[in-house]
Parts: C-alpha cells; structure tokens; sequence
C-alpha cells in the first residue's frame, strides 16, 4: 500500500472514531509530524476525505466536517429508500445458508458484547456490529449498487451511531430490532420485513436527533461541533 493510502486510511479511521473531532481544524504541517508523511501524500489523503465529506476547507485551510442534524435526516430518507427495497430483494434471493449465518453472526455479537466491560468496550464491538449488519443486509440482496449505496450512507453516519448504543438498554432495543428484521427475512414475508427496516431505520433516526439535542451541549462542550443546515 502506498504512503498516501496509508495516509488516508489512518485519516478516515480518526475521523470516524472521533479521534480527529467534528468541527476541528486540521494542519497539514501537524498531520505531516503526527502521521510522519510528506505534504504531498497528507495533501491528497485530505483531498480523498473531502470527496468522502468527512473534511472540508475553509478560509483558515482544512477542518473535519462537523456533525450536520440536517444531513442526517436527508441521509435517513435515502438509506430508507434504499435498504427496504434491499430487503424485499433479499426475501426473494438470500439462500437459507446466508440468512442463517446473519442471525448466527447477530446472536454471537449479543452474547460477546454481554460479557464485556468496561462499557467502552462493547460500545466499540456493537457499534462495528451493527454497521456489518447493514451491509450483510445489504449483501443478502444480491444487489451490489445497493451494497455500496449502504457502505457509503454508514460510513457518513459512523460518527453519531454511537449514540444509538450509549446505554445497554439501547443497545438491547437495536438488537432486538435488527434480529426481527432478519427473522422475517428468514420467513420470506417480504412486505412485513421491509415495515420492519422502514420502521428501524426511522426509529434509530429519531433516537440519535433525540440524542443530539439533549447532549447538544455536552457535545459541544467536547469540541464536536453539531450544525443544523435542514430546518
């Protein structure tokens, strides 16, 4: 792999785990000494995240891209459209072997995240778990436009799905949620699973607004900056 890809994967992945904050300014002379690269490759890895819009420039250079309720909600309305039609799709062409394997994989995330502490830990384990979901969902289509339509609206969304998981109630209710959809999935009743992700994906929509709002202030406190572009 070249520098520039190392580079930019290591960029990507600070972005995504908050690492690198919403809202914070970036200096390409800090990221060449933290990142030990030249300004060439830091260059075009910054250039790569801004086509991903994880960073953006501004009149001061670059900065992560802050937190935007707006683009949530209009990312919401896309994933919807996309993953129902993806599970009608899945209920007419998923072998039992694949869906079977989903619930399996499901049902081992559960019973590992149960056991670990601290609280941290599983947040990490479920929140990766429950991105893999998607995309397995996705998979079982047979459909790889929407495979990557989906890869693409979770990677947008990794920085707030957090919050979906902050509690272990939370996380038990996404559970929940996620195995019913793969259940009706497994039973070939195409019209209830779709209800079901239209209904998930809403839900877990209204949850994280909810959580931005109530931890808006805690968030900004953090150094996340959290906009609204959508009113």
């Amino acid at each position: 792999m070249h520098q520039s890809d190392l580079i930019f994967e290591k960029l990507r992945e600070m972005i995504l785990t908050l690492a690198l904050r919403p809202g914070e300014q970036l200096s390409e002379r800090t990221l060449e000494a933290q990142l030990d690269g030249s300004r060439t490759p830091i260059r075009a890895a910054l250039m790569r995240l801004e086509n991903e819009d994880l960073v953006q420039r501004d009149t001061r250079g670059w900065r992560v891209t802050p937190i935007d309720t707006g683009e949530l909600t209009l990312l919401s309305e896309y994933r919807e459209a996309i993953e129902v039609t993806g599970v009608r799709a899945a209920c007419e062409r998923a072998t039992d072997q694949d869906v079977a394997a989903v619930i399996v994989r499901l049902d081992r995330v559960r019973d590992i995240c149960n056991a670990i502490e601290p609280a941290e830990q599983w947040r990490d384990q479920w929140h990766r778990a429950g991105t893999d979901f998607h995309i397995e969902l996705a998979r079982l289509s047979g459909n790889p436009f929407i495979v990557k339509s989906i890869e693409r609206v979770m990677t947008r969304l990794a920085r707030v799905r957090w919050l979906e998981v902050s509690t272990p109630a939370r996380r038990e209710q996404s559970w929940q949620e996620h195995k019913a959809i793969v259940t009706l999935i497994q039973a070939r009743r195409a019209d209830d699973a779709a209800q079901a992700a239209s209904r998930h994906i809403r839900d877990t929509h209204d949850r994280l607004l909810r959580s931005l709002r109530e931890d808006r202030q805690y968030l900004r406190a953090q150094g996340l900056a959290v906009d609204d572009t959508l009113r």
